[in-house]
């Protein structure tokens, strides 16, 4: 067993890790079976379609970009444990919430939980980065981090894949999602019972509760350090990338590929699973170090292998009379098992970028100011993510087709690159 692995036994890490597993977890399997169940069930309509995933990502990201700033305040300024227990509590009553919507077939319904999960979502973020230099020893902490994303994206894509098979093309199987997802929500808030004690380390300060200005002082006393300002700059940018990439997947399938939901959710998984396997790979090559040597040549293959996704997806056949490609014909396809490959080394080589850059927020700072910094970036991430779904869904109505916003994002990956080799030039 590796180090980074031997991590998964200890009482000090191993609560955390399946904590946040399962509410990534629970995230995707109600907003994949609620996208599968709008755009094969309710709506008929592909720019409905694309409008509908757009604007279901902005509202799951909008409450971090509101009230990241205080949920890194009261991260500081508390135990961290018993705010990550509280909020899986209330991860319980969102999953009825979210439920009824599902049941009622209600949109309005289900975007409010879809609001409310990224609300939970929202007050765990800084914890779960902000805890690992406070149980971590400082060369167990891009290990840790390592495994969090490579988690985070496993539970990603069995929430993706669950979510696609529980309801099918014809809007069936509700009743299983429902059962499933608060039955998750219970587990998770049991798996937090476990989490040892991290208080604050430092004098309790006054919490300002004004968003707004806390959200402005927050990224004004964190960027003026300029390793964190291009760490937090180049990560937010990853995202921007990433929520113009993830938009276009359901619809893709949909409409271009013409396929079932199957495939939606190999389509995410693959994704998935690829950026977990970058996360990995990553931290055995930097040995554990904390460097951004890797970062710009990393994004600049994901570039290369979203420009190749293109062209796979441009030239694709579809099947004729309207029909969709089950799981087993597409796989069949000639260009399936190309596709797919295309697809892993977009994320894999996505996760190489991306990991190494959260391991220096966590460890540029004080241990007290950690869960701080990380409520920064998640501010500015999560801005960047809403520009991003904005800027989609603008192209979208202004007839930028799907398989075309592909090379919008290869665009963006050159400056992604350009902010990783700033990083690397002021750190390494």
């Amino acid at each position: 067993m590796t180090p980074a692995l031997r991590l998964l036994a200890k009482r000090r890490f191993w609560p955390l890790f399946v904590t946040q597993m399962l509410g990534a977890f629970n995230d995707n399997l109600f907003k994949f079976s609620m996208i599968i169940l709008v755009t094969y069930g309710i709506y008929q309509n592909p720019q409905q379609d694309f409008q509908f995933n757009a604007l279901a990502s902005g509202i799951f990201i909008l409450p971090f970009f509101l009230f990241s700033s205080l949920a890194g305040q009261l991260a500081d300024n508390y135990d961290k444990a018993r705010i990550t227990r509280f909020v899986k509590t209330l991860e319980i009553v969102i999953a009825i919430i979210g439920g009824l919507g599902l049941w009622m077939e209600s949109i309005p319904v289900m975007l409010t939980a879809l609001f409310l999960l990224g609300l939970q979502s929202t007050f765990f973020g800084p914890i779960k980065y902000a805890i690992l230099p406070q149980h971590l020893e400082k060369d167990e902490v891009l290990a840790g981090t390592g495994l969090v994303e490579a988690g985070t994206y496993i539970a990603i894509l069995a929430g993706t894949i669950l979510g696609g098979i529980i309801i099918d093309s014809k809007g069936r199987g509700v009743e299983i999602a429902i059962i499933s997802v608060f039955v998750v929500a219970l587990i998770g808030r049991i798996a937090a019972h476990f989490l040892p004690s991290a208080p604050p380390q430092k004098t309790v300060d006054k919490i300002d509760f004004n968003f707004i200005r806390s959200s402005i002082k927050l990224i004004s006393a964190t960027l003026h350090i300029r390793p964190l300002y291009l760490a937090i700059a180049a990560i937010s940018f990853f995202w921007t990338i990433g929520s113009v990439l993830i938009i276009q997947f359901p619809p893709l399938v949909e409409n271009v590929l013409t396929a079932t939901p199957a495939v939606a959710s190999l389509f995410l998984g693959v994704f998935s699973v690829g950026i977990a396997v970058g996360s990995i790979m990553i931290n055995r090559l930097l040995d554990s170090k904390v460097s951004a040597r890797y970062a710009p040549f990393s994004v600049l293959v994901m570039g290369i292998f979203v420009i190749i996704l293109f062209f796979i997806a441009r030239s694709w056949d579809g099947l004729p009379g309207g029909e969709l490609y089950t799981f087993s014909t597409f796989m069949m396809h000639d260009g399936a098992w190309a596709l797919l490959g295309t697809l892993a080394g977009v994320s894999i080589f996505g996760g190489m970028f991306v990991v190494p850059l959260y391991a220096f927020l966590t460890t540029t700072v004080d241990i007290s100011e950690t869960a701080r910094t990380i409520a920064a970036n998640n501010v500015v991430n999560s801005g960047c993510m809403v520009l991003g779904a904005l800027l989609a869904l603008g192209l979208n109505l202004l007839g930028v087709s799907t398989t075309e916003q592909l090379l919008l994002v290869a665009a963006m990956c050159v400056v992604a690159a350009w902010l990783g080799q700033q990083l690397h030039l002021a750190c390494d």
